[in-house]
């Protein structure tokens, strides 16, 4: 891979070093290991998101007409946290698991 994307960190980021190229970039929203990059002949990067209200107002209002919506693959109790994290885990949840608490 030229480039990873990572949103997860942890083993995850740890897991991701060995599938870049030499000379790749990892780009984290987490935060990327810049020492183990360096170690693994590649680049980390890291950013970091800003809210902004007027944005998420306006995508409030797109959700609120229909024209975006949110597919939600499974909705259980916080108790079963183990459980959304190994359906995570897989690859093949489509949309959003929720946790309710």
């Amino acid at each position: 891979m030229d480039v990873v994307f990572d949103t997860i960190g942890g083993e995850t980021q740890a897991k991701s070093w060995g599938v870049i190229r030499k000379g790749g970039v990892l780009v984290s929203s987490v935060g990327a290991d810049e020492k183990a990059a360096a170690a693994h002949g590649v680049s980390g990067r890291s950013f970091l998101l800003n809210s902004n209200g007027a944005r998420l107002q306006e995508i409030g209002g797109l959700v609120d007409k229909g024209e975006v919506s949110v597919i939600i693959e499974k909705v259980l109790p916080l108790s079963e946290a183990k459980a959304a994290h190994d359906l995570s885990q897989t690859g093949h949840a489509r949309g959003k698991i929720i946790l309710k608490v």
